[in-house]
């Protein structure tokens, strides 16, 4: 099915219509002077993909990562 054509002053007062029309699918073509010079069409969502175990071997935890602070520092962080 071709895409449905209007001119560009039709577009300006139905553009919300439109808007719409392309969100569900339907190629809207937006003619000036009876020849096209725009196409309104929906957006395809980025399809994104998810590496596992990307960093693998590129990121080192520390042992102690999550061992107390010393004392004095963190005295610092408790305003003493």
């Amino acid at each position: 099915m071709p895409p449905r054509s209007i001119n560009i002053y039709a577009a300006k007062t139905h553009l919300s219509k439109l808007v719409d029309q392309a969100a569900a699918g339907e190629d809207v073509l937006i003619s000036r002077a009876g020849k096209p010079v725009a196409r309104l069409t929906r957006l395809q969502e980025a399809k994104r993909t998810v590496r596992f175990g990307l960093l693998k071997g590129a990121v080192k935890v520390a042992r102690d990562f999550d061992a107390p602070l010393p004392p004095d520092l963190q005295a610092l962080f408790e305003g003493r």
